[in-house]
């Protein structure tokens, strides 16, 4: 997977990433005194628990980068502040992009920008950055072979505030833009450079492992963006004062921030009713109860983001691997899945249909007609239909292969339609969805199983395998709760869907939609990622699901100044008290 650029969001274990974790039984803090404060509820079981702008695999929590984005603000920050996610050079220490002709390089504009020691902020500090990446690749979360930096050739600095990065062929801007160079930070180079870029590795990477002294080691005192960490506990309350020696974009318009961590959302949810939260949540199933906290105060907001939702299916499964290389057997699995009435019903209305790779909460210029108009209805009747005309007939309320040479390739007689999943557990909603689709497969005459476990669980014991494996005995995985996967702002599918791809779990596998991943990537043009939805719709490497709001938000009035970030980020710098 490529963890810092793409992310697996679940309850306890937002691999690929990104996570989100947090602990403390019950409320920390009390209602905001006055308007200098902001007490923001981080969601249950996601403590924050890293302060370095570099992620590594153990410390990905979506929460600890926006923690450290609020005090090293990144080269090019992206964001879906505004309602389409886009590059905010306001959080950004660079001002321009200017790629060649060729789209072979790219020279990049730093503005006039301070550490928070008077410092200058110049190339040598994104160098810096460079250099720790390329010789410590191996060990930063964000490295996907074949990626940056390995597609950085080069770093050259014009001057202290222009600098040119050359790449191995051309690729295309915008992909570069928000999924490559996004992930850069310049780092204060004159703090933190101990000479040689591994020991520097080393040094900064021991010196985050002491969360207890993330307020006074001077190391995390200098810094470029908007906050400075006041205090940093284990348990995961954290507390941010304004830098003000800040001289960017995003000036805070708060002076302090408390992030609360919660063992519980009922805890959670206490700590709205009683007034100690400015910026909370609930989850779907509560939405019933949303007039009591509007009574309070309270705006409901619910919390779009940039991501799908599926299940995989085991291609290499040695029972079902064989059916579900049937395009027409997903097909019908796809048929069956009424997803409107899941996001309304099941879902309260708080998600979207989603019939493809690209995110559907938000209007793009990513997703194509194809996956937009649903190529794939749901009709039990047509789902039916598709079985039968290839050799399956009902017996005994499943559809079994009669005639082995219409079932396709590996398909023997008498196999029977049944599949199970291994779902996560700890959610009611989840669970009624999964019931819900075990209600309409039976309707085709598919078996649907459903076993649970904590989402950490379903992670280990559904890994992308090969068919001689024992571990590859499962057929459905599902941790999609608070959606599967969220992108960056150029939603790529070489992790989840190029074959041999690091979050392939079911070794799903197609030349032809190689090409168009790796075109997406390098074509100027929005047509070549139109055309791998198009693909992907159609040819159905997942079960395609609703895509559910990342949270419904509870916030208290007057609070305003902010959209949420549908890339599940959170930015205190945008948050105002407007009354």
């Amino acid at each position: 997977m490529s963890p810092a650029r793409t992310r697996l969001l679940t309850v306890a274990a937002l691999g690929a990433g990104t996570l989100l974790l947090a602990a403390c039984s019950g409320t920390s803090g009390t209602s905001s005194a006055s308007k200098d404060t902001i007490n923001y509820a981080l969601p249950a079981n996601f403590t924050p628990n890293w302060i370095l702008p570099i992620g590594t695999a153990a410390h990905l929590n979506t929460n600890n980068r926006s923690i450290a984005d609020s005090l090293w603000e990144r080269l090019v920050a992206y964001d879906g502040s505004t309602g389409r996610i886009a590059w905010n050079k306001k959080a950004s220490i660079a001002t321009a992009a200017d790629f060649a002709a060729d789209n072979k390089s790219v020279t990049i504009t730093l503005g006039d920008r301070h550490w928070s020691d008077g410092k200058p902020i110049t190339s040598a500090d994104v160098q810096f950055w460079f250099d720790l990446i390329k010789a410590n690749k191996t060990e930063w979360a964000g490295y996907t072979p074949g990626q940056a930096p390995d597609i950085w050739t080069s770093f050259k600095a014009v001057d202290d505030r222009h600098f040119t990065i050359t790449f191995d062929k051309a690729y295309n801007p915008q992909w570069m833009l928000a999924n490559e160079l996004s992930e850069v930070t310049p780092l204060p180079r004159h703090v933190w450079d101990k000479g040689d870029a591994k020991k520097t590795w080393t040094y900064l990477n021991d010196a985050a492992k002491n969360i207890s002294g993330y307020a006074s080691n001077p190391l995390w005192k200098v810094i470029s963006g908007p906050y400075a960490v006041k205090s940093f506990s284990t348990a995961g309350k954290v507390v941010l004062t304004a830098n003000t020696k800040y001289d960017g974009g995003e000036k805070p318009g708060i002076p302090t921030v408390n992030l609360l961590p919660f063992t519980t959302a009922d805890a959670e949810k206490n700590a709205l009713r009683s007034g100690s939260v400015d910026y909370g949540y609930i989850e779907a199933t509560d939405l019933d109860q949303k007039e009591s906290f509007t009574a309070q105060g309270y705006e409901v907001k619910p919390w779009s983001g940039w991501a799908i939702t599926y299940m995989p299916y085991n291609f290499n499964n040695p029972s079902m691997g064989a059916v579900f290389k049937q395009l027409y057997a997903r097909q019908a699995v796809q048929h069956s899945i009424d997803q409107a009435s899941l996001a309304k019903v099941v879902l309260n209305g708080t998600a979207v249909p989603g019939y493809g790779p690209i995110p559907q909460g938000q209007a793009s210029d990513f997703l194509s007609p194809v996956q937009k108009d649903n190529p794939y209805p749901f009709s039990t009747d047509t789902a039916k239909s598709l079985l039968t005309s290839h050799g399956w007939t009902e017996q005994g309320g499943v559809m079994t292969c009669s005639e082995p040479a219409k079932c396709g390739a590996g398909i023997a007689k008498g196999t029977k339609f049944e599949m199970g999943v291994l779902s996560q557990s700890g959610s009611t909603v989840t669970d009624n969805m999964m019931s819900a689709i075990q209600s309409s497969l039976a309707k085709t005459g598919i078996r649907f199983s459903i076993k649970t476990a904590p989402v950490n669980s379903v992670l280990s014991q559904t890994p992308p395998c090969t068919s001689g494996q024992s571990i590859c005995k499962w057929q459905l995985s599902f941790f999609g709760t608070a959606g599967s996967w969220y992108f960056s702002a150029f939603p790529t599918g070489d992790s989840l869907f190029q074959t041999g791809g690091g979050s392939n779990f079911g070794g799903y596998s197609n030349p032809e939609v190689d090409k168009l991943i790796s075109a997406s990537t390098t074509s100027t043009s929005n047509q070549a990622i139109q055309d791998y939805s198009a693909a992907l719709a159609k040819d159905l490497p997942v079960i395609w699901l609703p895509e559910p709001v990342y949270q419904v938000s509870v916030v208290r009035n007057g609070l305003g100044g902010f959209s949420q970030d549908s890339l599940a980020n959170f930015h205190p710098a945008q948050w105002k008290w407007t009354d």
